[in-house]
Order: C-alpha cells, then structure tokens, then sequence
C-alpha cells in the first residue's frame, strides 16, 4: 500500500487559543476547529478542544471506524454503537505523557445469541485500531454489548 498523507494546518489567533484546518477536509467554512490549551495549565482556556482531548478522541473515532469495518466484514447485526474515553495525563519524569486511554464503548445488538461475536469484533477492532497501534500510551477497554429485542434493519 502507497503511504496516505493528511495535511493539517494550525493558526495562533490569540492568548493560547488558535484555528486547526485541513485542506483535505471541503466543508467550506466549517472545515477549522478551534484548539487551546487545556484549563488545566496556567492560561489555558475551557470550552475549547485541547491537543489532549483531540489525542483522546483520535483512539475512540479510530476504535468506531474499525469496528464499523470489521462488524460490516463480518455481517454482525448491531442497532447502536457508541464508545466513552478518558485520556490520562500524567507527568513522568519531567515529561507530560498521556499514559492511558480507557475506551468504553458500548454496541446494541438483536439478540443474545449474537454477545460473543460482538465482543470478538470489539476485541478485534481494538487490536487493528492504527491509532492505538501508533501510540505509546495504555490502552484498556471496557466494553459493553446490549441486547434490544428487535434490531432495525
């Protein structure tokens, strides 16, 4: 596979506050976010996506999009899928390290007879996930698989 390459482009506008954008993303006006620094750190802003909450975010869309993959691959009926996380940041000596990203993700399904091949497709998607692939930190999963009697289709 030839490499992908994703551009992104961040801006100071003011304080410890800036504008994040992506050529490659053609949603006219809307394709920035605004990122600070976290409120936790001296000047940090609340309100506002940090750094740290976008490396959060990149392991929880990156588990939903594997596992959308994997569950379609391998026809598993699911009505709902959402998934929780916390990032930890820690400071290891001297350094500020996010050291653990705990995913919580949760996936509806028609019956229980359809449990453990959901769970294998979660364990699955968190194992191919390329972002926790690409990260030093810890990542646990909690899941949880729930059962509504009829399934939409």
């Amino acid at each position: 596979m030839e490499p992908h390459h994703y551009n992104v482009e961040v801006t100071w506008k003011e304080d410890r506050k800036g504008v994040m954008c992506s050529p490659e993303l053609n949603l006219g006006a809307n394709n920035c976010i605004e990122v600070a620094t976290p409120p936790e750190f001296p000047k940090g802003m609340s309100g506002i996506w940090s750094p740290e909450h976008l490396f959060t975010a990149a392991v929880n869309s990156c588990l939903m999009t594997t596992f959308l993959a994997i569950a379609e691959n391998s026809k598993l009926v699911f009505s709902d899928f959402s998934c929780k996380s916390k990032g930890t940041l820690e400071r290891i000596e001297g350094k500020f390290l996010m050291t653990e990203i705990t995913l919580e993700p949760s996936v509806t399904i028609s019956d229980e007879k359809y449990r453990e091949k959901a769970e294998k497709i979660l364990q699955k998607s968190e194992a191919a996930c390329l972002i926790s692939n690409s990260i030093t930190s810890k990542i646990t999963m909690v899941p949880t698989i729930l059962v509504k009697e009829s399934v939409p289709k």
